[in-house]
């Protein structure tokens, strides 16, 4: 095993822990860092490590994050009452969140938008609050599952590396 394989499979790891750290941190695109990990690591390597299924399953997991991504705070927001308005308005949230206050903004603002959305769509400020935790449940479950999706993309690079 010469230098560059060496190297190439230890920055592999170290840029897998940069994404799971950031799997906490919403403004990191903590999947395509993994996933950009996987690739320059092959590119040094001459691509002789990871097979078309490894790849296939890369794929896949970085869909399924996409998908938890997307759909836990908006099921979180629904399992505590929210209403059309509150999903919109954690979803808007959610971007203004990016911008004001990075990165707790993004935690922040989808339960601000959820609560403003619901309160102004008629429900009472208890209701409202209730969908925006709902959100903030949501988010965290989302984080979660996350996680155990960049466990797995990683853990399934390391076998084929080492």
């Amino acid at each position: 095993m010469g230098f560059v394989n060496v190297f190439a499979d230890w920055l592999f790891v170290l840029v897998w822990i940069v994404g799971l750290a950031g799997t906490f941190v919403p403004v990191l695109p903590a999947t395509l860092i993994i996933l950009a990990g996987a690739l320059l690591h092959e590119l040094l390597v001459g691509f002789s490590e990871l097979s078309r299924l490894s790849w296939t399953w890369l794929v896949l997991i970085t869909v399924a994050v996409f998908a938890v991504d997307n759909l836990a705070a908006l099921i979180g927001a629904r399992r505590y009452g929210a209403g059309r308005a509150g999903m919109w308005g954690a979803f808007i949230g959610g971007i203004l969140g990016l911008f004001i206050l990075p990165p707790l903004g993004v935690f922040v603002m989808p339960l601000v938008g959820a609560f403003a959305a619901e309160s102004l769509s008629g429900k009472s400020a208890d209701a409202a609050l209730r969908a925006a935790w709902g959100t903030f449940v949501g988010m965290l479950g989302g984080m979660a599952g996350k996680f155990l999706l960049h466990l797995m993309m990683g853990i399934l690079v390391l076998r084929a590396i080492f």
